[in-house]
């Protein structure tokens, strides 16, 4: 017969091992025991209060999944993560840097299905710390400070399906992480004030964002920022590929939909190091300052989107080289430019670049620039079969550039009021050349 000290015991684990889920009573202690056992964990309904971060030591826990179906709640009333992911992997994705217990007990933790809701200026979604294979679907953040925070070093993770929303610091935060192998699929990121993707330092490779709706990740009151920010001060990204989203929202001071500061982390000797190996096709962007903002960049495409009201400019380059640019519009599509968005300027302007390729390019409706495509203190352009339509200032203008050819362009401005000015504007620079251009007001040198 078991004794009554047994028995109450059993009922003491009994009652902290399984959490009230009413939203007032902490529960903290009875989730961690039930992460601690690993295995599929799975949360019923309820609103399960945080008051410190859970955490998921991989090595201890072994395989493991944390899975809510949607009708479980966490509310994070401490700082730091609702759930920190903790794993050993300090490889690369080689097989043959891996040691033998992220296989045979860490790899592939997963998160589906769970909300989390901050109440603390400083909690947190989900943390990943050394970790192969984190997948992360279904997930809703919320009313915190950052939805997902990738810190230290991880690979191979996987963020689909997601609902990243009104948080105070950033959707996806890449956080001087070490990380190979990353792709965000088919999320909503939206709302987030320290913006919606974002890599700062770390060196990360093979990021890939697509099919997302990125938008309005910035306020007014909050340091610039972007949709999506990548920033490689004091570190290294590279190999990025934006493709098939919306990307909007909104024109705080600043603010960006894309931003890739290139300039990072040297190379060996190299002091002058520009990261890039950057691909932006087939998104949509608009209603922001800049919508594509290039700092000392090397290595990107762009093709395939529509551009929309630029506050200030729809394309802005400084100090970036091997850029090719083509079959994109930048339009000013008359329901997007009432109100507010009338005073919209748009416009191209590539400063201080070298080795460019604008090809195929639809640019129509520049308000207030010089001109709607300007290139500055720049060298070796191949500008080709570009279509520059009713446009404030010349079509194009280069100014100080050399070493350069603009060949099948058609500039023209038909507007009853427009004032005069030359379709091409040229000021300075040496050995260029002007072939087979459609010009409908002239030329000025």
């Amino acid at each position: 017969m078991l004794s009554r000290l047994f028995l109450l015991s059993l009922i003491t684990f009994s009652l902290h091992a399984q959490p009230i889920g009413d939203g007032k009573a902490d529960d903290t202690a009875a989730v961690q025991t039930m992460v601690d056992a690993g295995g599929a964990v799975r949360f019923p309904r309820g609103t399960y209060r945080l008051m410190k971060s859970v955490i998921v030591d991989l090595d201890k826990t072994g395989f493991i999944s944390l899975n809510g179906d949607g009708v479980a709640r966490f509310v994070m009333a401490g700082a730091g993560p609702a759930f920190h992911f903790k794993g050993t992997h300090g490889g690369t994705a080689d097989p043959t840097s891996l040691k033998p217990e992220i296989f045979t007990r860490q790899r592939t933790p997963i998160v589906d299905g769970i909300e989390i809701v901050g109440a603390h200026p400083e909690a947190d979604g989900i943390e990943a710390t050394g970790t192969m294979q984190l997948t992360i679907t279904r997930l809703a953040v919320h009313e915190a400070r950052h939805g997902v925070r990738l810190s230290v070093r991880n690979r191979n993770v996987i963020i689909s399906d997601c609902h990243l929303y009104h948080n105070s610091g950033t959707g996806v935060f890449y956080d001087h992480v070490d990380l190979h192998q990353s792709n965000i699929i088919g999320c909503h990121i939206s709302y987030n004030a320290g913006g919606g993707v974002v890599t700062r330092g770390g060196g990360v490779r093979n990021l890939h964002i697509g099919t997302c709706d990125i938008e309005s990740n910035m306020a007014p009151e909050s340091p610039p920022t972007a949709n999506v920010l990548i920033d490689c001060t004091n570190g290294s990204t590279a190999e990025v590929s934006i493709t098939g989203c919306t990307i909007q929202h909104n024109p705080s001071p600043g603010a960006a939909n894309v931003r890739f500061i290139g300039q990072g982390k040297p190379r060996g000797d190299d002091d002058t190091t520009q990261w890039g190996h950057l691909s932006i096709c087939d998104n949509v962007l608009s209603d922001v300052e800049v919508n594509l903002d290039l700092q000392h960049v090397r290595g990107a495409a762009i093709t395939g989107n529509t551009f929309g009201g630029g506050y200030e400019h729809d394309l802005l380059a400084t100090h970036c080289s091997n850029i090719a640019v083509g079959s994109n519009t930048f339009d000013r599509n008359p329901p997007y430019y009432r109100g507010k968005a009338e005073a919209a300027k748009g416009g191209l302007v590539f400063r201080d670049c070298r080795d460019v390729t604008l090809t195929g390019l639809h640019i129509d409706g520049v308000r207030t620039h010089p001109a709607a495509l300007q290139i500055e203190n720049s060298d070796t352009f191949n500008i080709s079969g570009c279509t520059i339509l009713d446009t404030d200032g010349a079509g194009l203008l280069l100014k100080n550039v050399t070493n350069s050819l603009v060949t099948g362009c058609l500039i023209a401005d038909r507007r009853q009021d427009r004032q005069p000015s030359p379709s091409l504007g040229v000021e300075g620079g040496k050995d260029n050349t002007f072939a087979n251009n459609k010009l409908s007001h002239g030329e000025a040198k």
